[in-house]
């Protein structure tokens, strides 16, 4: 059978903030799939960690599932905390800045 996706039990529940772990100074992540029209990442920031501004051909949506974030989408700052989502659009910059420990699932979907 053809799995899509990957570094996950299939059909078993579970608690998504639990598949990453903090890490003292580092940004930590887990590929869930990595295809040529989408990828799903969970990352897991240290407090300070950061994602230097940069831009993606495919639209970004952040899911916060624990912490706090600041997120820079061009020249707007934003303030995330657990349970909100924002979407950064295809070619425009955007950064991320962890204000406390957080973790997320980013989702990008690329033009097919």
């Amino acid at each position: 059978m053809e799995q899509f996706i990957k570094n996950i039990e299939f059909s078993q529940a579970m608690e998504m903030a639990s598949l990453v772990n903090y890490q003292t100074g580092q940004v930590v992540s887990r590929t869930l799939a990595q295809g040529k029209n989408l990828s799903m990442t969970l990352f897991a920031f240290d407090q300070g960690e950061e994602i230097s501004s940069h831009a993606s051909s495919g639209d970004a949506m952040v899911y916060v599932m624990d912490g706090e974030t600041e997120i820079t989408i061009g020249e707007e700052v934003f303030f995330l905390k657990k349970g909100e989502t924002i979407i950064m659009p295809s070619n425009v910059p955007h950064a991320l800045l962890a204000k406390k420990q957080f973790k997320m699932l980013l989702v990008v979907v690329f033009k097919p």
